[in-house]
């Protein structure tokens, strides 16, 4: 059964836990990426023999398993590494982490327990088939850890990684697609540990030749073992200070390329060590050298010099290089009459590592700067979620983002192409910030003072809400009457209702089946191709053909954002659909008969008694909720019957207990560990019935009946005879009988309860096994990906409804009580006040 990807990053979460304590994210992740390297290779050279790592005898994983448990399983470990560094000329890059540190991993059986628990979790993965025809489940998870490691490290040891979101728009604004060749060629001046590189490179399913330089050593090996895990043996990536001695240079200067991008360090103050920058022999800095103490411009400028006469390049600086005067202003002057920038991307702050601050993406774009007449802008500030503490950008603020640049969209208060001209005007002089371009706030709310003054709602408001109006025309009129004052209307619902009220409307109903219908053709038209699906198909490709269908189908539908409709689909294939595509393109659609024991902190669904044993399965591919739900719907209804009964026993027994309880009740004192024991009540039977023997004379008719009562009832009956209950007894007795017939009922129905469960999991076991490959797609396609899907787009159209009830509700209550009704309150108020001050003797 192919590894999940959702299991995959779980397991490779684990091996970090083991580290956690003896050093930082920026230190154990060179531990766990190492491991991850020499897993991937060791099984990628068993399934291909021609594999460009090569693995030779003793240097693969494998035999570091069979240190597991030894004493010297450390040492052991650098030497296994050493031997596949020195055999494919990675010296240097894949033997950084030392695992035979005593000061990070501890001394003697510490050190052996860990490591060993370490190699055993990467052990359990087999990565022999992980790239899926195409789908790169490795990179994905080196993704995955980088950007938890970055997380971990805090801002200072999180410049090596740059957000995959922003990698994929720089790499799609910079024009990298499917009809890239693989003869052209990125370059990336800062790699880091190749994460922009990387999803760049993604953009070309044909291939792209990837450079990249890296002045941090560790940084740097990172970037080598990332692009080997990504499939990219044959990069370029070497390690020095680009701007003091850049590695990529021929005879006429420095080489240059179709792509570069980059995120190089923000304002560095050392840029220009090692370097003359007023007679760099690679002439970079013809606009103007930049500030001695700020080096964006120097890495800017860099990479425009790194670009070929047609190249585009996308690089990500702080906002500061679009306003900062003197010697930057000078550089942007002449890049803009150049006309090199095509666009600048304002990004929202917090989505980096290294900083908190808001920073930009500048595209260069060398092919039309003669000609180009105009800057493409995007604020882009607003769109993004947070994630922990940081923001991060959700699929559909990616979407709209490449969308409206690509196509040169101009939306109200986010994109505009902005004229030369205005840009150079004397108003602006060259200033780029985006904010005198783009004005992103939110129109003002205005107040009406007549409205406050008389009352009723200003019909301006309600106008403004046109775009709702003409979707459901009947249901202004029946919201609102005109009041007297030509101009208001009053709301005629109760506008705590709103939201049902307009929920119900025929408008919003006639609506919802338009939704409805929208979304129903998009389904049928994918119906088959996702029940056709099997092994050798792309899920990316799969995603990439649903999505952008689905986002085309909801564009010309009014109110509903279709970019929120396209992330509901892509939050769906994130949490759930991936991990069953990636199973079926890789196993088949027999995955679904595929049970799988629980995991430690998983919800088991199905749970089976086998002796002593209580197994706990999950479905691998369909949730056991939808095929008791399909199959075996009327012992569920059964089952539920019986559970509710259960409740009202135990409801009961719990009232009774309540009513009888407490420090004076006759069942105070019977509760044992989790309540009222059946057996502490017995007990308190016998003690009772030996406490009324005392009462009656030995011997006579009435004992021996006593005595035989005693052995086998709580009845009272036949004792009264010649006994006075002083004490209560029999009153007492009735009370226990009762709580004693209650918990039997109880019982009761637990164990029908149980029962019920037990054939109904054993039932649904069965069926696991004997489901048909028709059935299994039904399950999974109609009840689980389109149900699932179309529940998350009715939540977006139900937004829609409580958007438009919301604001009349918002509106209703600021002009509820006019001016006259408050001051008549006031007044009120402060007779109320002036007359609790007489009582009290005191002056108002």
């Amino acid at each position: 059964m192919a590894l999940k990807k959702s299991q995959l990053y779980s397991k490779l979460w684990q091996s970090c836990d083991q580290l956690r304590g003896g050093m930082d994210a920026s230190q154990y992740k060179d531990y766990v990426l190492t491991l991850l390297f020499m897993k991937y290779v060791t099984d990628k050279h068993k399934s291909d023999r021609d594999a460009l790592i090569e693995v030779p005898e003793g240097g693969g994983f494998d035999a570091m398993v069979e240190l597991v448990g030894h004493k010297d399983i450390g040492d052991g470990i650098n030497k296994i590494i050493s031997k596949l560094a020195e055999a494919n000329k990675l010296k240097d890059v894949i033997d950084q982490a030392d695992f035979n540190d005593e000061s990070k991993l501890g001394t003697g059986k510490e050190m052996q327990d860990r490591l060993s628990k370490l190699v055993s979790i990467f052990k359990d993965l087999d990565f022999s088939a992980n790239r899926a025809s195409g789908d790169d489940l490795l990179g994905d998870a080196y993704e995955y850890l980088m950007r938890h490691f970055a997380t971990e490290s805090g801002k200072s040891k999180g410049q090596f990684y740059t957000p995959a979101e922003v990698s994929r728009i720089m790499a799609q604004v910079v024009g990298i697609n499917s009809y890239t060749r693989q003869d052209q060629t990125i370059y990336d001046p800062t790699c880091g540990s190749g994460s922009l590189l990387l999803k760049a490179a993604d953009e070309a399913p044909r291939g792209i030749s990837v450079y990249g330089q890296e002045m941090d050593i560790a940084t740097y090996s990172l970037a080598r073992m990332n692009l080997i895990l990504h499939g990219h043996e044959a990069h370029e990536v070497w390690r020095g200070n680009t701007l003091a001695a850049p590695y990529f240079k021929n005879s006429d200067g420095l080489k240059t390329f179709d792509f570069a991008v980059a995120n190089p360090p923000f304002s560095a103050k050392a840029w220009s060590t090692g370097l003359d920058p007023g007679h760099d022999e690679f002439s970079r800095f013809e606009y103007g050298v930049p500030p001695a103490k700020n080096g964006d411009y120097a890495f800017l400028q860099h990479l425009i010099t790194s670009l070929k006469s047609r190249g585009k390049g996308a690089i990500i600086l702080p906002h500061g290089v679009l306003f900062r005067g003197n010697r930057e202003a000078d550089i942007r002057r002449h890049l803009i009459r150049r006309g090199l920038i095509r666009g600048i991307i304002g990004l929202p702050a917090n989505l980096f590592y290294g900083t908190g601050i808001p920073a930009c993406i500048i595209v260069i774009d060398k092919e039309d700067a003669a000609i180009r007449k105009g800057i493409f802008m995007i604020d882009a500030s607003r769109g993004f979620i947070k994630d922990g503490n940081k923001n991060r950008l959700r699929e559909q603020d990616i979407h709209r983002v490449v969308d409206a640049f690509t196509r040169g969209t101009e939306i109200p208060r986010y994109s505009r192409m902005v004229p030369l001209d205005e840009i150079a005007s004397p108003a602006n002089d060259y200033n780029l910030n985006i904010p005198r371009y783009i004005d992103s706030s939110e129109p003002e709310d205005l107040h009406d003072l007549e409205a406050h003054l008389h009352g009723g709602i200003p019909n301006r408001d309600i106008d403004a809400l046109a775009d709702y109006w003409s979707v459901f025309p009947q249901l202004r009129h029946s919201l609102f009457r005109e009041c007297e004052r030509k101009g208001y209307s009053t709301l005629q619902a109760p506008s705590g209702k709103l939201r049902d009220i307009v929920g119900r409307h025929p408008n919003f109903e006639k609506f919802a089946r338009q939704v409805e219908s929208v979304l129903g053709e998009w389904r049928e038209e994918h119906e088959i191709l996702l029940k056709n699906l099997g092994p050798g198909d792309l899920p990316n490709d799969l995603i990439d053909l649903l999505s952008e269908v689905l986002l085309d189908s909801f564009k010309d539908l009014p109110l509903m954002d279709e970019y929120d409709v396209y992330q509901q689909l892509m939050d769906y294939w994130a949490g759930t659909m991936q991990d069953d595509v990636y199973l079926i393109t890789q196993d088949g659609w027999g995955a679904g008969r595929a049970v799988r024991e629980a995991g430690e902190k998983e919800q088991a669904e199905i749970t089976i008694k086998k002796g002593r044993k209580t197994l706990k399965y999950v479905g691998e591919l369909i949730p056991a909720e939808l095929l008791i739900s399909r199959f075996f719907s009327d012992q569920k209804l059964e089952l539920d019957r019986l559970k509710l009964e259960f409740a009202e026993a135990t409801e009961r027994k719990t009232a009774f207990e309540e009513e009888y309880g407490g420090d004076e009740g006759i069942l105070n004192g019977l509760e044992g560990k989790n309540g009222v024991t059946k057996g502490n009540v017995q007990d308190r039977v016998m003690e009772i019935k030996t406490e009324l023997l005392n009462y009656v004379v030995k011997g006579s008719p009435a004992y021996e009946q006593a005595r035989r009562i005693k052995k086998t009832s709580f009845g009272t009956s036949g004792w009264q005879s010649g006994i006075t209950d002083d004490e209560g007894y029999f009153a007492e007795l009735d009370v226990l009988r009762d709580w004693v017939k209650m918990a039997n009922e109880e019982a009761e129905r637990k164990n029908a309860v149980s029962d019920a469960s037990k054939h109904l999991n054993e039932h649904v076991l069965e069926k696991y096994a004997a489901l048909d490959d028709d059935e299994i797609k039904q399950l999974v396609v109609e009840d689980k990906w389109f149900s699932s899907l179309r529940r998350a787009v009715n939540d977006v159209l139900h937004d829609t409804s409580g958007r438009l009830a919301n604001r009349l509700r918002e509106l209703d209550e600021r002009y509820a009580r006019p001016l006259p009704d408050l001051q008549r309150d006031l007044k009120t108020f402060e007779t109320k006040v002036e007359g609790h001050l007489r009582k009290m003797g005191i002056s108002a």
